[in-house]
């Protein structure tokens, strides 16, 4: 590592550290993009890239992840799962949510860790300045995403964790993470709640045939949080619906800063500097660069 990196010319180079990102497909990740910015402001002689890793072939990837010295890996679907089967050690949060989206060293050892949902309590604090201490929660979904929220928002402290899902079956897995706190629930209950996430893909686009948001944005105002985990679109028309009603209303893009913010700080022991990655999130969004201090 290196206080003055000079990124043209024979860069990377012999002594640069490496960290990739690894899913199929994984072209349209933005990871590399916000981890080399932070390696950048940090004045590291670091550098992230993206690999098309194939089911098949993950656990060859994790060997030569170990073979090749690289210091850490961001995972993305449809991955999560199988590397956690696949690492040495498993982080608490990592351990019981049965998914890893970050790999680090530790020694000889491959640890994995989760940081989907303390990415997304950072945004929420930052963007929108709710903490769910005491609050009643909803989240719409039963997949990984919502599953990282919802052991995250338990752990903060919410009163209640409801989960609205169209297979009551999976909603009751996962509102299980939340312990005593957590049941299923109705969609007609987010009237109640102080937060209500969609970590669904239902507004996503390109992601044709997912059906229309569960929960309805006219049940929403003037005292709700409403946070949508889609970032492509930056609001999806659930969000905006919300926003017209007077609800508070926070895109993805929050959670997907803060929680490549989290992985590199596992790898490198210090946090980046948030405002670089919001401003490189924002330009590669298309938004203004103080955006994410708004909206998250």
């Amino acid at each position: 590592m290196s206080g003055n990196v000079s990124r043209v010319g024979t860069w990377p180079g012999a002594t640069t550290t490496v960290v990739g990102v690894i899913g199929d497909p994984v072209a349209h990740s933005w990871s590399p993009l916000l981890h080399n910015t932070a390696f950048a402001s940090m004045g590291l002689d670091w550098v992230s890239l993206a690999f098309h890793v194939s089911r098949e072939s993950l656990g060859d990837a994790l060997a030569g992840f170990r073979a090749l010295g690289l210091a850490g890996l961001s995972v993305t679907m449809p991955h999560k799962t199988t590397v956690a089967a696949i690492v040495d050690e498993r982080s608490p949060v990592a351990e019981t949510l049965g998914a890893v989206n970050c790999v680090y060293r530790r020694g000889a050892s491959l640890v994995g860790d989760n940081t989907d949902g303390e990415g997304f309590l950072a945004a929420v604090r930052r963007g929108v300045g709710f903490d769910p201490l005491g609050r009643r929660c909803m989240v719409v979904g039963a997949g990984g995403a919502a599953r990282a929220v919802i052991l995250a928002l338990a752990q903060a402290g919410a009163a209640e964790l409801v989960v609205v899902n169209r297979t009551p079956e999976r909603a009751a897995s996962a509102a299980a993470l939340a312990g005593s706190t957590g049941r299923v629930g109705e969609p007609s209950e987010a009237a109640d709640m102080a937060l209500v996430v969609d970590a669904t893909p239902s507004g996503m686009a390109g992601a044709p045939g997912s059906g229309p948001p569960l929960v309805d944005a006219a049940l929403l105002g003037p005292g709700h949080v409403a946070v949508d985990l889609v970032y492509h679109p930056l609001a999806t028309p659930w969000l905006e619906a919300a926003r017209t009603r007077g609800a508070t209303v926070m895109g993805g893009l929050g959670m997907l800063v803060h929680q490549a913010a989290a992985q590199i700080e596992r790898w490198v022991g210090v946090g980046p500097p948030l405002e670089a990655l919001w401003s490189a999130a924002a330009r590669a969004a298309k938004l203004p660069p103080e955006s994410g201090t708004a909206s998250g």
